[in-house]
């Protein structure tokens, strides 16, 4: 089903008496989930988003800001405890491009050359809750389909037997299950979270896991073919209710999820179990019981091998970067736990031939101001922050856009979240305007009614 195929053509197929073999050419065969055509060639087959939630601070980072040292230290107003403050972590030029990037992150620092940096970013809300919707959604005010739900709902995915959405630690970025949801797309399309990468971490200490635990993977009482002739059973019955009723949006999404659900007891615990790398791979994400690494490592390297498995868009989610309180071992702590795996997921998409057609987007839900408050810690900023690409066909090695001299607002060459999304879509052969939906009377897009693409961005 190409994705201007929308819903009101399979009502329309229903209603003029197909029955119920037309139905499953509709639904059962071209399921949301079955590989389609994009609107144009695309570069990008698949997305990984290493989602920092709290807010990294760009002036910490990726946004070097000479002119605040000049500020460093002068109130913001009269008798105010906040002062401008410059980034106490040094800035050197890496790579061949001379990317300026923060000590804080120096095994990210390692792929300057990668890195498409966008230092303009800007959104419109300062609250962590709707501000990481809007991220994850393109909507902080209503219930509306997350960026990976969308994804799958234009391409579909290369892995019947896996989710085409798969989201990492998701209880550890606010917004709850609908950052990743599906909303009113098929169900199939919605994110499918796994609790926690492995071990714990000093930010969000967990219960260690020795090797894979995955409930409900197995059934211990049927074996698979009796479950297999239980499933046949029970979908015949729910064909039939479909051809019945018509239109049954949450009946096609049961048949669709008992498919996959099925499909998933095979090759999950495969594509999951990490123990399969070899020892070099594991001590280059920096998995290892008690290491400050190893939750976020096996997270990453996870990713990498969903996305080998024909997985369409991989989150890995990592809290929290929220520093109002003593920036200086907070985001240490952070880039820590972080820097290394997300340097080794880029070093093995691209020694693997994978980062050429993966686009891996790292950022948080906003920014931080070049401000230090009374309790040494930097607050909110949606203005202005700092976003990063690599592979997927983006430009590598360059900064777009910037913020003002002191890093506080996006300035030149402005990137709002629409356009974000609008570009990740571009760049996986997908138009943000006509990858439509059609609900309660209207055709629904990721970009709403805003979104343009950033060609600047694009190789």
């Amino acid at each position: 089903m190409h994705p201007s195929f929308t819903r009101r053509h399979l009502l329309s197929a229903s209603s003029a008496g197909f029955g119920m073999l037309a139905l499953q050419g509709l639904f059962g065969a071209q399921s949301p989930l079955v590989t389609r055509r994009t609107h144009f060639p695309s570069k990008a087959k698949r997305v990984i988003f290493l989602f920092m939630q709290g807010g990294p601070s760009q002036v910490d980072t990726f946004d070097f800001k000479p002119a605040l040292t000049k500020q460093h230290g002068k109130p913001v107003a009269k008798d105010s405890p906040t002062v401008f403050y410059q980034s106490p972590w040094a800035f050197k030029p890496r790579g061949q491009s001379g990317m300026l990037v923060s000590d804080l992150l120096p095994n990210i620092a390692r792929h300057a050359d990668d890195l498409c940096v966008i230092n303009s970013m800007h959104t419109d809300h300062n609250a962590h809750p709707q501000a990481i919707l809007q991220m994850n959604t393109g909507s902080f005010a209503f219930t509306r389909p997350s960026v990976g739900a969308w994804c799958v709902y234009g391409l579909g995915t290369e892995n019947q037997n896996l989710p085409g959405f798969i989201t990492i630690n998701p209880e550890f970025s606010g917004g709850g299950p609908l950052k990743h949801g599906n909303a009113f797309l098929p169900a199939a399309c919605g994110g499918t979270p796994i609790g926690h990468g492995g071990g714990g971490s000093a930010t969000a200490p967990e219960k260690p896991l020795k090797g894979i635990e995955l409930p409900f993977m197995k059934n211990a009482r049927l074996k698979t073919e009796e479950q297999r002739r239980q499933l046949d059973l029970v979908q015949t019955l729910n064909r039939q209710k479909l051809a019945a009723d018509g239109s049954n949006e949450a009946l096609e999404g049961l048949i669709t999820s008992a498919e996959l659900a099925f499909n998933m007891q095979r090759e999950m615990p495969d594509v999951m179990d990490v123990t399969k790398e070899n020892a070099a791979t594991q001590e280059m994400y920096g998995i290892g019981d008690g290491k400050p690494t190893d939750q976020i490592g096996r997270a990453c390297l996870m990713a990498r091998r969903f996305c080998e498995a024909g997985v369409r868009f991989v989150q890995v989610n990592h809290s929290f970067w929220d520093d109002h309180s003593d920036i200086f071992k907070g985001h240490p702590q952070h880039a820590l736990e972080t820097d290394q795996p997300v340097g080794a997921l880029l070093t093995d998409l691209k020694q693997r031939g994978l980062l050429e057609d993966t686009l891996v987007l790292w950022g948080g839900e906003f920014g931080r101001p070049p401000l230090l408050n009374k309790n040494n810690g930097r607050d909110h900023n949606n203005v202005g922050f700092t976003m990063w690409m690599a592979g997927g066909g983006v430009k590598p090695g360059i900064r777009y856009g910037s913020t003002d001299e002191t890093g506080a607002r996006a300035e030149q060459d402005k990137v709002h979240l629409h356009d974000l999304h609008a570009t990740m879509l571009h760049l996986l052969g997908l138009n943000h305007e006509q990858l439509t939906y059609r609900y309660a009377g209207r055709d629904f897009r990721l970009t709403d009614v805003y979104g343009e693409v950033k060609h600047g961005l694009i190789a």
